[in-house]
């Protein structure tokens, strides 16, 4: 697989003994295995997955089960919100009666399920709930089509950007605690912290995966 990353030769990992004894534990356990799932039932788990994967481009399974473990982790929770629209219901309600709105909304267009559209289609109803402009179903009087968009995007990238190879993927170095800075001036780095390749690396290394070397 292309590493789509200007830091091939990082591993956050290697600096976990670094970090206290609790911040390591919350870090692996990232990484599975994970407990049943609470909140998601059936299909629901399935249908959030694609999305998920659609949402950041990205459709490596070893991350999206931490991804969906995250997501059924918060709304099992049911822990207060940050922010919510007026007319926007609770994040539980939102996304599983939003992800029928959605399977619903694939019948009325496809007359097939959204797991059982080409992947061009759910880009479309993903891309028409983003602007508010998905056809009319009955579902829209109760769930808004660009706050569903925005709660499942936001969900997403929550858990997405909170796996250790993804850390690794884009740079940075974990948990400075008890560690810290001591570089901090512009253009210094501390030994442990991952070294950008150029643009002229990055395509090399690029290329030598897409070719197998």
């Amino acid at each position: 697989m292309v590493q789509n990353t200007y830091y091939p030769d990082f591993d956050v990992l290697n600096s976990i003994k670094e970090w206290d004894p609790t911040t390591a534990d919350v870090v692996l356990k990232r990484l599975g295995p994970f407990p049943p799932l609470k909140f998601l039932r059936g299909e629901e788990e399935m249908r959030l997955r694609v999305i998920a994967k659609h949402l950041v481009y990205d459709t490596r399974d070893d991350i999206f089960n931490w991804v969906i473990h995250f997501i059924d982790n918060r709304l099992n929770e049911g822990i207060g919100e940050y922010q919510r629209e007026p007319d926007a219901p609770s994040e539980d309600i939102l996304v599983r009666e939003g992800l029928i709105a959605i399977d619903n909304l694939s019948y009325k267009i496809h007359q097939k399920d959204f797991l059982n559209i080409g992947i061009k289609d759910q880009f479309k109803i993903l891309s028409d709930l983003q602007v508010g402009k998905a056809a009319s179903i009955p579902d829209w009087s109760k769930i808004p089509q660009k706050q569903l968009f925005d709660k499942l995007l936001i969900l997403t990238v929550s858990g997405y950007y909170s796996h250790p190879t993804v850390w690794s993927e884009m740079g940075y170095g974990g948990p400075a605690y008890p560690r810290g800075y001591y570089r901090i001036e512009f253009g210094l780095t501390d030994p442990w912290e991952a070294v950008r390749r150029n643009e002229g690396d990055k395509k090399k290394i690029d290329k030598e995966d897409s070719d197998g070397v």
